[in-house]
């Protein structure tokens, strides 16, 4: 089970519930929580500060706007124009709320890093920190957050061999 970015929250909380359903998780570039913490515990009070702001000011704190997809390292334009297309706002209350599990993370199971490098994604260095923490196998790959975008077969290609 592979879980992107915030994905790393879902994928953390069905392996919290479902372990004997799932062989291995891949956390690609993704937060990482424990239980009780919340995305904004997780992140630099600036980028806690900028998000808050923005979500008041475009939604009266429902949401929040999505960045330019060239935060997320994105800088080819068929690429921009494909990835803009398809931003929504994301709700305000996701990152406030706690992530809630019974286990540890990951639940025991084999579990990866992907650190998307190329540029490294600021907001994540917590979570970067932590798996280093954990001692968790880490492996790198060259391209900005949205891997499966501005690198798709070369991810795919990391992807199967870490499943092999």
């Amino acid at each position: 089970m592979v879980g992107h970015s915030f994905g790393g929250n879902a994928i953390s909380g069905v392996a919290d519930t479902m372990r004997d359903r799932i062989r291995q998780l891949v956390y690609l570039d993704a937060v990482m929580l424990e239980n009780g913490q919340s995305v904004f515990s997780q992140l630099p009070k600036d980028v806690v500060e900028a998000r808050t702001k923005a979500a008041q000011e475009t939604s009266g704190g429902l949401s929040i706007p999505a960045p330019p997809p060239a935060a997320f390292g994105i800088t080819d334009a068929a690429q921009t124009q494909f990835v803009q297309s398809r931003f929504t706002p994301h709700p305000f209350k996701t990152f406030v709320s706690p992530l809630k599990l019974a286990n540890k993370v990951g639940n025991g199971l084999p579990t990866t890093y992907i650190v998307c490098a190329d540029p490294i994604y600021k907001p994540l260095e917590a979570s970067r920190n932590w798996v280093k923490g954990a001692g968790w196998k880490t492996i790198e790959i060259k391209c900005g957050h949205d891997a499966m975008v501005i690198a798709p077969d070369r991810l795919a290609d990391m992807l199967d061999a870490d499943a092999a």
